[in-house]
């Protein structure tokens, strides 16, 4: 497309041609929402006006029949007929550029952080770095750029940020549906006042940058309270941070919406429904135990039970549970803050975590004691979960009474609505997803699906790169006689799991591979979780508009 439209482009395409002047005003955010990002960069087309009721649309490429398709799609969504111009791709860009105002914003900041940064390498009489007292005035330029990190990297739904120093940048980085994205890119000069503002407001200590320091602070993000877990970390080229972003005030999911197969529901409720006993959720961190936990918690009846929980951080706030944040600095723990609350007479125990021998012990005890204890633990598979107490100092004898249920679980992408894109299962990987589910009782193998299409991403309108949010797979070891009575001969994780598996468990693996076969998860997904690599990453797909109908 041409830098410069004539009416010949109006002849040649029937449609008006629209200039944006690049000292003009920008585009207003609000007519921004119209269109998302991703759609706007993948059709090539971004809202440029609402004249009324009208959005007024720039295109640079009025002959392509997808983005009109699209186009179609969104104007129905919003309820808002639209009018097309012809744009140049360098206003395009300009427009794009308002999207990720991130980059913008951050700029202007730094153009104003030049003449605060000339002293930075002061040093007091006893030779140490002094921190720059512009750099915590409210209306500092570095303050500017720390809160809108904050903020982009909240809005645009990130479970974390990273800050690292290279030799050459500072990087910054969002985890979005579980992978880092580079989101932005600092010059070095600014690392050591970026880091020292988040310290401040973590209150972490500013002298101390040889070994690692956590910490925490809220701040007000679109109007409702945002909490960051803050944890610095030295490296070579300067201590690195990363902040796990906990919105308290999001709603809990609902048992059906993280992931759960109907089967798995059943289940749950039935263990749940337990008087007494401990459930364990298993899993590395960022696996989305605890949003597992929250879910079973609110289905409890909590008018009738006293349900109590102490936690490092409080991550969801429930209502009818009286939540405890755990202060290791003063020495409230998760074993000191177990023992009050056996003095609170609890009907549900919630434990955030367990970490150590003692907060294990105190938590069998619980469950024996006729309370029902909900907790997580760090193990790669549900099956380990009963080693690893027992590594821990607990006697199998008391696990093999008090465990109802250990639950394995992963996060992987989920498919958009509408962006599955049905492939036929050829005989290889049919012979593989035989062989994963070989050992497999014949009874539990005849109620699996038939295994004729999988689903990879596509497209469609709102979601160019057909994966959005994640989704949880499980396995569920229920006990019974059979397994406690492996727990008390021989509590090793191959025992135990050959145990529940002659009782029907699916592994994580197999769990996705029934979630691909549904079309709730790219087939892709099925290889992060181990196993033989089932197919190639570069598989190809159909084109969007033979899987997504024009409106």
């Amino acid at each position: 497309m041409d830098e410069v439209l004539t009416k010949t482009d109006t002849n040649k395409y029937g449609i008006p041609t629209r200039t944006l002047s690049a000292t003009a005003e920008p585009v207003d955010r609000k007519v921004l929402q119209y269109i998302p990002q991703e759609s706007a960069e993948h059709y090539k087309f971004v809202p440029i006006a609402a004249e009324g009721d009208v959005l007024e649309v720039g295109i640079v490429d009025p002959d392509n029949i997808e983005a009109l398709d699209a186009l179609q799609f969104i104007s129905t969504r919003v309820g808002m007929p639209y009018k097309l111009f012809l744009i140049t791709q360098a206003d395009f860009d300009r427009v794009i550029e308002e999207y990720g105002s991130l980059t913008g914003e951050v700029g202007q900041a730094l153009e104003e952080l030049e003449p605060i940064q000339k002293n930075e390498d002061e040093k007091d009489a006893k030779g140490q770095s002094t921190p720059l007292e512009p750099t915590i005035k409210a209306d500092a330029p570095v303050t500017k750029i720390v809160a809108t990190i904050l903020r982009y990297a909240v809005e645009g739904g990130a479970s974390d940020i990273h800050i690292e120093a290279t030799p050459e940048k500072v990087q910054v980085r969002f985890r979005m549906d579980g992978d880092l994205h580079t989101s932005l890119e600092l010059p070095l000069k600014v690392h050591a006042a970026v880091v020292a503002r988040i310290k401040i407001l973590a209150q972490l200590r500013l002298d101390e940058k040889r070994k690692p320091q956590d910490g925490r602070f809220s701040a007000s993000v679109e109007g409702r309270r945002i909490d960051f877990r803050v944890s610095t970390f030295p490296t070579q080229n300067g201590e690195k941070i990363v902040m796990r972003i906990l919105d308290s005030a999001k709603s809990i999911s609902s048992l059906e919406s993280i992931g759960f197969s109907k089967q798995d529901l059943v289940q749950i409720r039935d263990i749940i429904k337990k008087p007494y006993g401990i459930i364990l959720i298993s899993g590395p961190t960022g696996s989305g135990k605890s949003t597992t936990l929250f879910s079973m918690i609110s289905e409890l009846d909590r008018e009738t039970q006293n349900v109590v929980s102490v936690e490092d951080p409080i991550e969801y706030e429930i209502p009818g549970v009286s939540q405890s944040q755990v202060r290791p600095e003063i020495g409230y723990t998760f074993a000191s803050g177990l023992r009050s609350i056996l003095r609170q007479d609890p009907d549900v125990i919630m434990v955030g975590e367990i970490r150590d021998k003692e907060t294990a012990g105190l938590a069998i005890q619980a469950a024996l004691t006729g309370h029902l204890v909900f907790s997580t633990i760090h193990t790669n598979t549900a099956a380990g979960v009963i080693p690893r107490l027992v590594d821990m100092g607990v006697d199998p004898y008391l696990i093999a009474p008090t465990l109802i249920a250990a639950i394995g679980q992963r996060l992987v992408r989920k498919l958009c609505p509408g962006a599955g894109v049905p492939v036929p299962v050829s005989e290889s990987i049919r012979a593989m997803l035989e062989k994963d589910f070989s050992d497999l009782p014949a009874e539990f193998r005849q109620n699996l699906p038939e295994f004729k299409n999988f689903y990879e991403a596509g497209t469609t309108p709102e979601c160019p790169n057909g994966t959005r949010g994640r989704l949880a797979v499980f396995e569920i070891l229920k006990m019974d006689k059979d397994i406690e009575h492996v727990v008390l001969t021989s509590p090793f994780e191959e025992k135990v799991y050959a145990a529940a598996r002659e009782k029907g468990m699916l592994t994580m693996r197999e769990d996705a591979i029934m979630k691909a076969l549904a079309g709730e998860i790219p087939f892709q997904e099925v290889n992060t979780l181990g196993g033989e690599l089932l197919i190639d990453q570069d598989i190809p797909v159909l084109p969007a508009e033979e899987t997504v109908p024009a409106a």
